[in-house]
């Protein structure tokens, strides 16, 4: 196995990704990551078999389970509770519930809610001067759609976004122990928020998920107060930090490439959508743990091992994917690993692709002569793979 060295934090790794998978990929299925000492895989098949395998998972072996420093434990707390987190029987215990609540009914009911609120951002965008699309746009729709699904009254959306960046620092390459203190404190002020949110929401039933979320129960289990809690941080942080940074990601490609308005209409929407998904997604690594010894395409690991999943290499795989770094979106559809597969695939995904699909149009809608005032930079926040801002005008 070849052995490679990329900083993660190195500016120019930050600003294209691609260029070091593309120097990985002919090193083999499987490569050591030197900075971050893990085996890490970009091809698309071992990737997908991993995500699939029982004898891999998210949950950090018993016997390895890390000391957790004081200031960290608020956050971990929480982590403690979540599903991303959790293996059988408790993953499925917990994500069955999740889904009487979370009903692809429940979702495609927003349709209405989310082409309103994108028509209500649109037209508060400048009409000449320029702005930033991330604040005015990519941000405020995913959390202020999250917090209506949750029944979170609207005027919490800065301290939800607050919160959410905090905790989703824990996760960048590179973090610092401030970092680490900040998403400590934003998981303890979120998680008070929300216990007494929910007790409000036991007294006062309403139709919004957390009351649905309250209410599911399977063969006599519910989710527990604490289980609760977690789930709502998942469902806001997870799905509003990919969608932010796909709509961003999105804008820029489409921006960049030129692409004509014709592919944000009708049947050939949903197949501009998966090749924004595909070609430039948001979460990059994710991570697996060795159950047991276990050999993937010749590559043998034993309990313990961790395994690092590139999602974005995988979903550039020229053994899957014709002309990988070229955006077409005309591309026929494949299954994408954006999203990951197994029992941990997205819960999120239909909405993030619901938001997306009516997002992208009405953007472009109400701003046909969008562009880009300055060269879109990325945010140093690997694994993540988000803009640091857009900055854009109506009018040429």
């Amino acid at each position: 196995m070849q052995t490679l060295r990329q900083p993660p934090t190195d500016p120019a790794f930050v600003q294209d990704p691609y260029r070091f998978y593309d120097r990985a990929r002919p090193a083999g299925r499987f490569f050591l990551w030197q900075d971050y000492d893990l085996v890490c895989t970009g091809h698309a098949a071992a990737v997908n078999a991993i995500l699939r395998d029982r004898r891999f998972g998210r949950e950090i072996p018993p016997e390895l389970q890390p000391d957790i420093p004081p200031h960290q434990t608020p956050f971990y707390a929480v982590e403690a509770h979540s599903m991303l987190e959790l293996e059988p029987p408790r993953h499925t215990r917990l994500r069955n519930l999740v889904l009487r609540a979370f009903t692809s009914r429940r979702i495609a009911a927003l349709a209405p809610e989310i082409a309103a609120l994108c028509d209500e951002l649109t037209m508060a965008l400048p009409a000449s001067a320029e702005f930033d699309l991330l604040t005015a746009y990519a941000q405020p729709l995913p959390v202020r759609i999250i917090a209506r699904l949750l029944g979170v009254p609207e005027a919490m959306a800065p301290d939800l976004l607050r919160w959410s960046n905090a905790m989703v620092g824990m996760y960048q390459a590179g973090r610092t122990r401030a970092m680490e203190e900040a998403a400590a404190r934003a998981a303890a002020e979120f998680s008070d928020f929300l216990r007494g949110y929910v007790e409000r929401r036991r007294a006062d039933p309403k139709d919004d998920l957390i009351t649905h979320l309250i209410a599911a129960e399977a063969e006599g289990e519910r989710l527990s107060p604490d289980e609760l809690i977690a789930t709502c941080i998942l469902l806001l942080n997870a799905g509003h930090e990919a969608t932010v940074h796909t709509i961003g990601n999105g804008v820029k490609t489409l921006l960049e490439t030129a692409t004509p308005a014709g592919t944000l209409e009708g049947p050939a929407l949903e197949g501009t959508v998966e090749e924004i998904l595909r070609f430039d997604p948001a979460l990059h690594l994710f991570t697996r743990w060795a159950y047991e010894e276990a050999e993937v395409f010749g590559q043998t690991f034993r309990r313990g091992d961790r395994i690092g999943l590139l999602l974005a290499m995988a979903n550039r795989d020229p053994q899957v994917w014709d002309e990988p770094r070229r955006f077409n979106p005309a591309r026929p559809a494949k299954p994408l690993l954006t999203f990951g597969a197994g029992l941990h695939f997205c819960i999120g995904a239909p909405l993030a692709r619901l938001e997306l699909q009516i997002a992208l149009p009405k953007l472009f809608a109400a701003c046909p002569a969008l562009r880009l005032v300055e060269p879109p930079a990325y945010a140093s926040v690997y694994h993540f793979h988000g803009l640091q801002r857009l900055m854009v005008a109506r009018t040429g």
